[in-house]
Formats: C-alpha cells, sequence, structure tokens
C-alpha cells in the first residue's frame, strides 16, 4: 500500500498557520470561505484578493467548498430552482478567479429516497429530471471555468446512486467526491456500507475526499485517530485508486491539523 499525500481544508485567514507544511509540500488545499450568498454576492471580489495574497507562492491544487445551506439541488419548487442555479453559478465564478479546479456540492440522496424508491411510479427519474434543471447550467459553465463539480455523499446510503447521478451528466466536469465521516454515520444510521466501499464503488470517478473521524453519533469532524474509522482499509482502498483524487483534513478544530496528519503518518498511510 502506498502513503499518499494529504493536504486540509482551510480559511483565507487559516492559511498562514499551517502555510510551511502546506506550500513546502504543494499539498491539497480547500477553501471554505465562498460558501454564503454575501461571500458570493456581496464581497466576492474583497475575499478572492485575499484568498489570492494568501496563496502566493503556492504550487499546490486548490478546490473551494461551494454553497449548501438551503440550496437543495433537488429542490421541488420550480422558483427556488432558479435561484439554487444562480447562486452555484456564483460560486463557480468565484472558483474560476481563483485558480481552482474543483468545487464541492452536496448530494440530495437519502434513506428516505433509498427506502421510496419504488413506491411510487418515475420517483428516480423525476429527482433526476429536477437536478439536472438545476445543475446543467452550472456543469455547462464549469466546463468552460475549467472547474470540475464534486458531488459530496450526505445522507448517501447506497453509494451507487450517487454514482449513476454523477453517470447520467456524461461529463468529466462532474465527479464524486467523498467525506468519511458522513459514510461512517451513514453506515451506523441507516446501514450503508463501510467508508471503504464507498471508496471503491466510486472507482475512478473520485475525484475529492474529505477525511475527517466520527463516533458514528454525530458529524463530529473529529482528527483522524479520535473516531471509529477504519483508517487502514480507507486507505488501502485509496491507494488503490487511479483518479488521483485531492485529499484534505475537514476538520472543525484546524489547530488539530498536525496531530491528524500525525496519526495517519504513524500507521504509514499518507507523507
Amino acid at each position: 500500500m502506498r502513503p499518499l499525500k494529504i493536504g486540509a481544508c482551510l480559511r483565507i485567514d487559516e492559511i498562514a498557520d499551517h502555510r510551511d507544511w502546506l506550500f513546502d509540500d504543494a499539498r491539497d488545499i480547500e477553501l471554505q470561505d465562498f460558501m454564503t450568498r454575501d461571500a458570493l454576492n456581496v464581497d466576492r471580489a474583497e475575499r478572492v484578493a485575499a484568498a489570492r495574497a494568501a496563496l502566493d507562492g503556492f504550487g499546490g491544487r486548490l478546490g473551494i467548498h461551494g454553497p449548501f445551506e438551503g440550496l437543495d439541488i433537488d429542490n421541488k419548487d420550480s422558483e427556488l430552482r432558479s435561484v439554487i442555479t444562480a447562486r452555484f453559478l456564483s460560486a463557480v465564478e468565484a472558483a474560476e478567479a481563483l485558480g481552482a479546479t474543483q468545487m464541492v456540492m452536496h448530494s440530495p440522496y437519502t434513506k428516505w429516497y433509498q427506502n421510496n424508491l419504488l413506491d411510487k411510479p418515475q420517483y428516480a427519474e423525476e429527482k433526476l429530471a429536477r437536478i439536472h434543471e438545476v445543475l446543467d447550467p452550472v456543469v455547462a459553465r464549469a466546463k468552460n471555468a475549467g472547474v470540475t463539480l464534486v458531488i459530496e455523499n450526505i445522507q448517501d446510503v447506497d453509494p451507487a446512486t450517487r454514482r449513476a447521478m454523477v453517470d447520467s451528466f456524461e461529463s468529466a466536469n462532474v465527479a464524486l467526491s467523498i467525506d468519511t465521516g458522513h459514510a461512517q454515520l451513514a453506515r451506523r444510521m441507516s446501514g450503508a456500507p463501510p467508508v471503504d466501499y464507498f471508496v471503491r464503488d466510486a472507482g475512478t470517478q473520485l475525484a475529492h475526499v474529505h477525511l475527517q473521524d466520527v463516533d458514528g453519533h454525530a458529524d463530529r469532524h473529529w482528527a483522524p485517530g479520535e473516531g471509529e474509522i477504519e483508517w487502514a482499509e480507507v486507505f488501502r482502498a485509496l491507494s488503490e485508486c487511479t483518479s488521483d483524487p485531492h485529499l484534505v483534513l475537514e476538520l472543525r478544530r484546524k489547530g488539530d491539523i498536525p496531530k491528524g496528519y500525525a496519526y495517519l503518518r504513524s500507521l504509514g498511510l499518507v507523507i
């Protein structure tokens, strides 16, 4: 099993605290300053300028986390769907201005969906049609901007469902993201498969991974080693992945990034 290089999710004003570790080895960075309406529609130019300054000299891969609060890509209200599309388009523009190549978005699939899948005619097809209505313009804009939209599991139970959604776009600019903590929560709460199964199911579509640990009860965003995830098997699956996904620690306490990294390195899983 080959050890992998990992980076971190940070806000602009947190980059300096981890600059040497990130910059010296050109580690992946995901910026998390562009998720709100104000960040995208009010003071975006100022945030982009601040990010460019903080990233001066950075040679690694860059992504952003897109907006998600209240922005269900399967919204059943046609008027709101157009608002959601507009918000995502603003986020892609921010990513392009930063030179980012990825934008994280949230999956709309849940255990409710899985349990009701065959209960109503055209249930899956109608849901997918709404998703495409929201995202088709965003995918087109992302292609022009050189940005890949990576769809993160939130409450997903069957990883193949989200993979099929990504397939439906038939675009290299839509790919899969895995949040290890969310996958473990789905395992405990909804009977989903283990985290490494999410990785193996994603295969070559995997472009991005949030690395965080949990206790199986809540979305803790703890450092690896603090929860119950079986990290050796997760990284065994990741080491077999040929798509070279962005790998970033997404921790609630950014001061724990060195501890989480040290734990994974002590297991021989990362460099």
